[in-house]
């Protein structure tokens, strides 16, 4: 099994309330629709966040997986999070023009608008964001004073495609966005490959965040949701992340005996305890009975490695905060096996630098769900 996570080109927040302002460094993400007794009209704030086409596709080229194979979700990791006190739901579309992110921070003194903005996909001044004659399955939503705020896809002329994709959030439920948009993802690939008989029309200029049209512009003062997430420019370890997953599984045992009792011993192999942040690594995962039977041989008993059954899994958590990076997953963190025993591969990419990590190793033998916790730590450095 395999997930690669790829960080942000650029991101940026949209305000409409200050149409010129550029805050294309800023450290946070802001989802908003305010209703400040000063203004006469709601203040709707709107992220946009881009990544690079050509990791998007070398990925997809260098590990085989084919377009079709993958899933891939948009992760935004919360800040702080205000008014989400109903249902509400945030919608992410594949945005239609290019756009440059620019370094300005929220509120400068005096305003940096040398970026995107609300009224501006580039300088402001220049390349206004289009506010009427749409192409087709394009569109926008603004009010009259306030003009601006983007262009996305609502839909494909595929119409196997999904291009619209949303979460919910209420008061009780994670503020983190976990969203999935495969077939946009998809839709990019075939566009960057040109790729005859498929839609290729839509070029990758990034995802727009915006609450649902309900939401958006709405004067009622109960109804002022505010959630602020961590952007590239942080310096925490929660930039927006797309991840990219697909399914490597292969289990070949060979002669390898499987283990058949939940009393089991697990040592990592082929960890060297420090990765290159662009490394790959196998890890391998040997096995055997915690207390083997005694027998007449010349091997000794604890040497003899088995294979961990099929529903067995791997996840990787942060040593210093203790939450899981990559969580156990049913069809993309299998272990596969082959004849000299269980593995995985993990790709350090995704793991920020100068951290600890931890492995954890989840099997299911004879009905018992175990879950290994032994201390198997490693570090990725930068390089």
């Amino acid at each position: 099994m395999a997930v690669y996570k790829i960080f942000p080109l650029q991101d940026a927040t949209m305000y409409s309330r200050y149409p010129l302002m550029n805050t294309g460094i800023d450290a946070i993400l802001e989802i908003s629709n305010l209703n400040p007794s000063t203004v006469g009209t709601p203040i709707v704030a709107r992220p946009i966040i881009q990544f690079d086409q050509s990791q998007i596709s070398s990925v997809i080229d260098t590990f085989n997986t084919g377009s079709t194979a993958i899933s891939a979700s948009l992760k935004s990791f919360i800040s702080n999070a205000s008014g989400v006190v109903m249902k509400s739901d945030i919608y992410a579309y594949p945005l239609s023009g290019s756009w440059n992110n620019g370094s300005g921070e929220y509120l400068d003194n005096p305003s940096t608008t040398n970026g995107v903005g609300w009224e501006f996909r580039s300088n402001s001044g220049s390349n206004p964001w289009n506010i009427d004659n749409f192409s087709t399955n394009v569109t926008a939503s603004f009010l009259t004073a306030s003009k601006g705020g983007g262009t996305w896809y609502t839909a494909s002329t595929d119409t196997r495609l999904n291009l619209e994709y949303s979460q919910s959030f209420n008061l009780r439920t994670a503020k983190d966005i976990n969203m999935d948009v495969t077939d946009i993802v998809k839709t990019w690939y075939s566009s960057s490959k040109s790729i005859p008989g498929t839609y290729t029309e839509i070029e990758n200029n990034g995802f727009l965040l915006k609450w649902s049209d309900e939401i958006e512009f709405d004067s009622n003062l109960a109804i002022q949701p505010n959630m602020q997430f961590y952007s590239t420019d942080t310096n925490t370890i929660y930039p927006p992340q797309l991840e990219v997953k697909w399914r490597d599984f292969i289990y070949q045992t060979g002669s390898l005996e499987i283990i058949n009792t939940p009393d089991l011993y697990l040592a990592i192999d082929n960890n060297q305890g420090v990765f290159y942040s662009e490394s790959i690594n196998q890890f391998r995962v040997n096995c055997r009975p915690e207390f083997p039977i005694r027998t007449f041989q010349t091997a000794s008993i604890y040497t003899t490695n088995f294979a961990l059954p099929t529903a067995s899994y791997y996840a990787i958590k942060d040593l210093d905060t203790n939450e899981y990076i990559i969580d156990f997953d049913d069809e993309f963190t299998q272990i596969s096996c082959d004849a000299t025993g269980s593995y995985f591969t993990m790709y350090m990419n995704g793991l920020e630098p100068e951290r600890y990590y931890e492995i954890l190793i989840q099997t299911r033998v004879d009905g018992n769900t175990i879950v290994k916790d032994d201390q198997y730590y490693f570090k990725v450095v930068n390089g």
